[in-house]
């Protein structure tokens, strides 16, 4: 089989669009925030503008203000499940425990800096925007349930 040809079975194979398919599953869980945001701090920090690093369970619960323990412990064990990070045990006293990202991982690190950084850089905008749909209150927006047509 050619190059071609696997490419197209991989795109028949795996359809986002389809309700079976399995990237589906992985579509759910990139797009988390607290995915985003722990494949962003790990990958070059809280500012998207350094270079990987390992980082402790501790450091990433500092950067990412308002994860739970519970919620870190989660997004930390589906990302290594899912291959995008390494957990490394130290036996020191206490033990280290640090997490790094995989070449997996670090190729969907450089696409999610890219949504963080539009969403910070364009907040104004959407609360603007919301401002103004909130303002219309009984226009035609409103008038309307979701999914239906204008």
């Amino acid at each position: 089989m050619t190059a071609a040809e696997k490419r197209e079975e991989s795109k028949a194979r795996y359809n986002a669009f389809l309700a079976v398919c399995p990237s589906r599953q992985l579509l759910d869980r990139i797009s988390d925030k607290w995915v985003m945001l722990v494949l962003s701090a790990l990958g070059s920090g809280p500012g998207c503008d350094g270079s990987p690093q390992p980082m402790r369970f501790s450091e990433l619960s500092r950067v990412l203000a308002g994860v739970s323990q519970k919620m870190l412990t989660q997004t930390l064990r589906s990302l290594e499940r899912d291959g995008l990070l390494t957990r490394t045990v130290t036996p020191t006293v206490p033990v280290t425990v640090s997490y790094e990202l995989t070449a997996l991982g670090l190729s969907l690190h450089n696409l999610l800096c890219g949504f963080k950084g539009w969403a910070e850089q364009h907040m104004d905008e959407v609360f603007a925007e919301r401002a103004a749909y909130d303002a219309r209150g009984t226009g035609p927006a409103a008038t309307h349930s979701p999914g239906e047509a204008e």
